[in-house]
């Protein structure tokens, strides 16, 4: 697979899947980063199965959305950019209410985030998962995708089973890091055969899980060094928990009153209030920098063969090109393209050097309840979350 340049829209949630399946919105905005000048873009976070749906606004992988995904990849296509979807399972980051059934994970208990109680799965339960998974690579070819992206970071099922934070099993998928990594191996087992030689195969993964009782660098090299083995054709190199240390992932503060403001009060009251009052306890700042993962990334870039794709803080063209001086395949961006869909056009013009995106992320308390925005695009805002939003941004933007 070619790709025109090296920047990719990487698979930032759009909750823009209404009724989990796509959408008028959801066409638009990809077809409009593709018309940016990007090389690819990545449509986010589609569930292979029901239950692993964390919210109303995600892709689900069945028969009866292929016709409206075909539509988006040829108008990417038209545009001369590549199609890639992230397919991926949510373990125990949902509710029964959106995903039918209790939530499972690597191991039983209660996660706070979401929050529910979740159920271990059993294994012929993962034997069935892994048919959802080389299933979701069939529809995708189907659907005229040029490559998929399992997501196996962030703390979702894969990443689940990895960490021994979450992963307390005491059978063969448990224990030991080779137990811990038999989820992944049989995943990307069944996906490389479903690709065969004509769809692209990359793996999101963690270099940490960014947290003292996660997955450390050493593992994840390990678990790098597996998919390697594997014969994926590029790793995308992330970090950070969801469920832990979400901000890891993204860098900069929650805003808070965001996030707030836009949940449902019907149905979660209770945690609005408790988001209200301990948020910034609850889901604490990690300060932002552009390239902000690329010291950890050289370390990987350095004991694996092959391609890397670097994505965090790519918000400038000093940083692209640091980046990609560095041996890094390609670069993986997204507020940057949520406040700008034509910011790579204009990089290649000349016309600008840096996004305009300040890292508030409101995208982001915004993208938990409605569709991913920026500020900038979202009309007239409550006095104080626009307080919220210029504080962060007087404060990250240097």
């Amino acid at each position: 697979m070619t790709l025109r340049n090296r920047i990719i829209r990487s698979a930032a949630f759009e909750n823009m899947a209404y009724g989990n399946k796509p959408s008028k919105d959801l066409m638009d905005y990809h077809v409009a980063v593709a018309r940016g000048g990007v090389g690819m873009t990545t449509l986010a976070y589609a569930s292979v199965n029901r239950s692993g749906l964390s919210f109303d606004g995600q892709l689900w992988m069945r028969e009866e959305i292929v016709p409206a995904l075909r539509e988006i990849t040829d108008a990417v296509h038209a545009q001369g950019a590549k199609a890639s979807i992230q397919l991926g399972h949510c373990g125990n980051m949902t509710h029964r209410s959106t995903c039918g059934c209790m939530p499972v994970g690597a191991s039983g208990g209660f996660n706070l985030y979401s929050p529910t109680f979740a159920r271990a799965l059993r294994e012929d339960e993962i034997d069935a998962l892994v048919d959802n998974f080389g299933n979701a690579v069939c529809l995708a070819r189907r659907a005229g995708f040029d490559c998929v992206e399992i997501h196996a970071g962030h703390g979702y099922l894969i990443s689940q089973f990895l960490s021994p934070y979450t992963n307390h099993r005491h059978d063969r998928f448990g224990g030991s890091l080779e137990n811990r990594m038999r989820l992944m191996r049989m995943v990307i087992q069944r996906v490389m055969k479903e690709a065969g030689d004509d769809m692209g195969v990359l793996v999101k993964m963690n270099m940490h899980d960014g947290f003292r009782r996660g997955m450390q660098r050493a593992e994840c090299l390990e678990v790098a060094r597996e998919l390697e083995r594997l014969g994926v054709h590029a790793i995308v190199l992330s970090a950070g928990f969801v469920s832990k240390a979400p901000m890891e992932v993204m860098r900069g503060a929650m805003p808070i009153r965001t996030l707030a403001h836009y949940m449902d009060m019907k149905k979660f009251w209770w945690l609005k209030a408790m988001v209200r009052l301990f948020g910034h306890v609850i889901i604490p700042t990690v300060p932002y920098k552009d390239a902000y993962f690329l010291e950890d990334a050289l370390e990987f870039r350095k004991g694996l063969s092959l391609p890397l794709v670097y994505v965090g803080g790519m918000v400038s063209r000093e940083s692209i090109e640091k980046v990609l001086g560095c041996g890094f395949a390609a670069v993986q961006m997204a507020r940057a393209l949520v406040r700008d869909t034509d910011f790579v056009n204009k990089l290649k013009s000349g016309e600008v050097e840096r996004s305009e995106c300040r890292h508030s992320n409101y995208c982001i308390g915004r993208m938990y309840t409605l569709e991913m925005k920026c500020n900038r695009c979202a009309g007239e805002l409550p006095p104080a979350l626009r307080r919220e939003i210029d504080k962060a941004e007087e404060r990250w933007s240097h």
